[in-house]
């Protein structure tokens, strides 16, 4: 895979990328945010080779297919760093064993990079930790962070990047595929979800998302009971917060004028965001996710529904963001 794959689907970024690395304006440090467009592992791969190539070849007209290009495919670069989720998360000591690897100097080349898939699974300690590495940066080094939605990384990350926004897919990719992908990392899990609970389960997590929205603490009192026999152990509860966390960025996405990536109930989602704005829908979603970072640390899982609850409850409406 190389540049000129992307030239047709990508042109906006296509063209920036290759003016601004020729007219030698290289960032320390990239966002690429692939907003529903499928192939964008595959664009960050071929935007490294195109960064690490001497030449700065987009296609392999010129270089005839060269050896750094193959070993980079499989995976056996030594000046390149795929990071991705271990289990849920991407994890602090993941990052930390990055920075000691980084600390030698490049054996190819004069250019280290290193890639973070779904970079919004980074938990709290681990997104502080790669924005000191950000503040920091060292010659020589180049991150790229590949997420779904910008929205979801830390402001102080964003900002010492530069941004590339990728144009969705013109086909849709089926809804509740892109939510399985997201909540199960093996394609005997996803298949497994999609044939037995997936249409159930978010059907659910929205009316009960909605509910929530409107009534606010009586949730607990009226919808919690049935929530735990639906998801009545700790990985079905983690389920059921992923897909709460898809709906509240659905939700984002609306209020964002972006087009739905996860859901298609409209009505839902357009009553949900009169009552809030981008800042109380990243409220919610942090909270959830801290919640999911710490449910193995706790026993009873009725009173982690009822502080989640509790906790969004809190968040303070657009209405009253003024008071």
């Amino acid at each position: 895979m190389i540049l000129d794959n992307f030239k047709l689907e990508q042109p906006i970024s296509y063209k920036y990328l290759i003016n601004s690395i020729r007219k030698n304006k290289t960032s320390h440090a990239y966002i690429i945010e692939c907003n529903g467009y499928t192939k964008g592992y595959d664009f960050s791969i071929a935007f490294i080779k195109f960064l690490l190539c001497p030449n700065h070849y987009t296609n392999l007209t010129n270089c005839n297919n060269c050896y750094q290009c193959k070993i980079i495919d499989n995976h056996n670069f030594l000046e390149l760093k795929i990071i991705e989720a271990n289990g849920q998360w991407i994890k602090k000591e993941q990052l930390s064993e990055l920075q000691k690897d980084f600390t030698r100097k490049a054996v190819i080349g004069g250019q280290k990079i290193y890639l973070i898939k779904d970079a919004e699974k980074m938990n709290q300690a681990a997104a502080n930790s790669i924005l000191k590495f950000l503040e920091e940066p060292s010659p020589g080094i180049i991150a790229i962070l590949l997420t779904q939605n910008i929205n979801q990384l830390m402001d102080t990350i964003i900002s010492r990047c530069q941004i590339i926004h990728l144009e969705k897919d013109s086909n849709n990719e089926d809804k509740k595929k892109k939510i399985a992908g997201f909540i199960f990392n093996s394609q005997n899990e996803i298949n497994e979800f999609l044939e037995n609970d997936a249409e159930f389960f978010i059907e659910f997590i929205m009316e009960y998302i909605n509910y929530f929205e409107k009534n606010k603490y009586r949730t607990i009192i009226l919808k919690n009971k049935k929530y735990l026999e639906i998801f009545d152990d700790r990985k079905k509860m983690t389920i059921g917060l992923q897909i709460m966390i898809l709906l509240y960025q659905d939700i984002l996405n609306y209020i964002l004028d972006k087009k739905l990536e996860y859901f298609d109930n409209i009505d839902i989602i357009k009553n949900i965001s009169l009552n809030n704005n981008i800042d109380t829908i990243s409220s919610k979603i942090k909270i959830i996710y801290s919640v999911i970072e710490n449910i193995n640390y706790n026993v009873n899982l009725n009173l982690v529904l009822d502080k989640l609850i509790i906790k969004m409850g809190d968040v303070k409406s657009v209405q009253n963001s003024w008071n």
